[in-house]
């Protein structure tokens, strides 16, 4: 699978470099939290790229990789507990210099949005919970949830087969052909394992009855990923929250039907009479052209950046460009001044992402 060229930027959270981008203009809101995000990967499925385009026509859309996942890799695997990522959650807003927002998050993004507004009250204005759950524990059994795991880390090819079946059950052939594809792309069998096993162990039911952001729940009466019966759970944890059950069985919200879910989260969020159109047909010029900025950095510096992510060293960088090695330390510092990022990993990153 291509990946899309998106505005990658990257938050600085303790040892974590955390990849963001934002589009749209309006009020903010933060979106993701899935067990596997890769943002340029994501923006290149149609579904995706229609269900955030169509919401950042009215709001400020920022996206982010969870530490350990996408292109937020600096620590390698996903952390199991969820102070890092409540940090990550927190980092990225102020980068993106927002004080209040809006969290639409689902599935395992669920116990990082309600951590984070227990312990950040005065930055949450709205909780979207999509097909949540509060203890991962409670998801599966334990010798189910350990089979799987181990399933993803000694065959991604047979897994990543597997939880299409679970996430988008009724996709047509060639839906499900691209969600695979999509799967593979985004992580290696090592990455997605990891990122499945803290899935497991997320646990914010102690912080539930902290939260004091209005919540509406949104979940699937289907949902063969998260059970009903943990959405229920979450609402009634957390309170004043609204559930609101809804038909179908796909797990993420741009699969199935989207319009309906996205005008329920969006009528919450305060946008009224929203008229929704989901063919990504019809959004595919308008993602582009939002999409289509001019690169931060110079022509030069890219390609000195796309030699850093493939590992080669100053001085063979400055061989195979006829620079010197001081001229190719300065490009690599340049980028990193103009980008904002705090290492050559992370400008690296971004320009692999960014690449034309």
């Amino acid at each position: 699978m291509e990946s899309a060229s998106v505005d990658v930027r990257y938050a600085w959270s303790g040892t974590d470099d955390v990849a963001w981008s934002e589009l749209g203009d309006g009020e903010p809101v933060l979106i993701g939290g899935w067990w596997m995000s890769h943002l340029p990967h994501d923006w290149a499925s149609p579904p995706f790229r229609a269900f955030a385009s169509e919401m950042a026509r009215h709001r400020r859309v920022i996206r982010m990789d969870l530490p350990g996942s996408g292109l937020s890799r600096s620590r390698g695997e996903t952390p199991i507990t969820l102070g890092p990522h409540v940090d990550a959650v927190a980092a990225v807003l102020d980068a993106a210099r927002v004080d209040q927002v809006t969290i639409m998050a689902g599935s395992s993004g669920c116990p990082i949005a309600v951590e984070f507004a227990a312990r950040y009250p005065e930055r949450v204005h709205r909780l979207v919970l999509a097909g949540p759950y509060l203890d991962g524990g409670s998801v599966a059994a334990a010798p189910d949830r350990e089979a799987l795991v181990e399933m993803v880390r000694r065959s991604w090819g047979v897994s990543s087969r597997v939880m299409s079946d679970i996430f988008y059950p009724d996709a047509t052939p060639e839906q499900r052909r691209a969600y695979i594809a999509h799967q593979r792309s985004s992580a290696t069998p090592h990455m997605a394992a990891a990122a499945l096993e803290a899935v497991y162990q997320f646990d914010a039911r102690e912080s539930a009855p902290a939260v004091r952001a209005p919540t509406l729940v949104l979940h699937r009466r289907g949902d063969r990923a998260i059970r009903l019966a943990l959405g229920v759970a979450t609402a009634q944890a957390i309170p004043g929250a609204h559930l609101e059950v809804l038909d179908g069985d796909a797990h993420h919200p741009w699969h199935g039907d989207a319009a309906t879910f996205l005008r329920r989260a969006m009528a919450f969020d305060g946008v009224d009479e929203m008229h929704v159109s989901l063919s990504p047909g019809a959004v595919d010029a308008e993602a582009a052209r939002r999409t289509q900025r001019p690169s931060p950095i110079s022509a030069r510096e890219l390609e000195v950046l796309l030699l850093v992510a493939k590992g080669r060293t100053d001085a063979q960088i400055a061989s195979e460009l006829f620079l010197s090695v001081h001229t190719v330390h300065r490009h690599v510092a340049n980028a990193r001044t103009k980008l904002g990022v705090p290492s050559r990993s992370a400008a690296a990153a971004w320009a692999v992402a960014n690449a034309r």
